[in-house]
């Protein structure tokens, strides 16, 4: 079997993970299945000058974007790279050549991949025209902003929609490689790579970059003491009355300080607060699915699964039989 060529766009600036973490994922991916019939990666820049990364590590291109013109690309892989102002805010970056020779080079692709916040790239290139896509959560609001025809979903860690594949921030981009290995050459290579790389399970695309104790803490003392009340209580109502009569507030001025504070209903925390111990407990436990639905104040079975259908895109068993450990 000849091995697929994998190009991976460099220019100075780029985040360093996502050059070096996908090569990582095909390399072992040679070592499992003991023969070179994998990916054959290149780092493709416009010239072969060193290129120096945000971290400021200097990579060595091996070849040239001209040198490609006419090569049938298997997959080509788009990094991204952001600015920092003196304030911390994060701004992702797209520069006009670098586009360019993007949409040049997609055209000879079998697929194009983004990582991190090299949609942007994607983007501005028009790959992402009406279609579904992801980038870290930082820049996912600026993404939204710049290009109204992409449909964008800051929470999976990856998103696949046609040929075009995009993935989430910093570490995402191994959940992403693994995903690329498993649709070429099966799940159970991919698993076997992933345990190469020390990850003790292999994410799907409809894990969230979040989960509920990591989403932003509200400033509002009312709200940051109902998130509490909330945890404890999940086996119960929590219904916008409750909540309400528990935080001394008309159920409207709950509804719209929860949106203002957490950018969200009371009744989607509480379900993605529900989800996430019952995560837990499909991770962790044996208990059955009538049993998590209880504790976790579902109440019934059908419940839990349109839930996690909703919420992460598999159902409690699939995520079980990923995840548990």
């Amino acid at each position: 079997m000849l091995r697929r060529l994998a190009v991976i766009v460099l220019f100075d600036g780029v985040d360093l993970l996502d050059v070096t973490g996908p090569p990582e994922v095909f390399a072992l991916l040679d070592r499992e299945l003991g023969q070179e019939s994998g990916y054959r990666v290149r780092l493709a820049a416009e010239t072969l000058e060193p290129v120096r990364t945000f971290a400021g590590v200097r990579v060595v291109p091996d070849t040239t974007f001209d040198d490609l013109a006419g090569q049938d690309i298997d997959t080509l892989l788009v990094p991204g790279s952001v600015e920092v102002d003196h304030q911390g805010r994060v701004r992702a970056l797209a520069d006009p050549d670098v586009v360019d020779r993007v949409k040049q080079l997609a055209s000879t692709a079998r697929r194009v991949a983004s990582v991190c916040v090299g949609a942007h790239v994607l983007a501005a290139a028009g790959l992402l025209d009406g279609k579904r896509a992801t980038t870290h959560w930082s820049t996912a609001a600026q993404l939204a902003a710049d290009h109204p025809e992409v449909t964008v979903d800051a929470d999976p860690i990856f998103i696949q929609d046609g040929d075009i594949w995009t993935g989430a921030g910093i570490s995402s981009c191994l959940d992403l490689s693994l995903a690329l290995v498993a649709a070429d050459f099966g799940e159970t290579i991919a698993l076997r790579v992933a345990r190469q790389l020390v990850m003790y399970l292999k994410r799907p695309s409809g894990q969230s970059q979040f989960s509920v104790p990591l989403r932003p803490l509200s400033t509002a003392p009312r709200i940051g003491e109902l998130r509490h009340y909330i945890a404890e209580h999940l086996a119960g109502p929590l219904t916008v009355t409750d909540l309400a009569r528990h935080a001394r507030m008309g159920e409207r001025q709950l509804t719209r300080v929860f949106k203002s504070e957490l950018g969200t209903t009371p009744a989607v925390y509480i379900e993605s607060a529900r989800v996430e111990v019952a995560r837990h407990q499909l991770e962790t436990t044996d208990a059955t699915l009538d049993r998590i639905a209880t504790t976790c104040g579902f109440g019934t079975t059908d419940t839990l699964v349109r839930a996690f259908r909703r919420q992460l895109g598999v159902t409690p068993t699939e995520y079980r039989n990923r995840f548990r450990h």
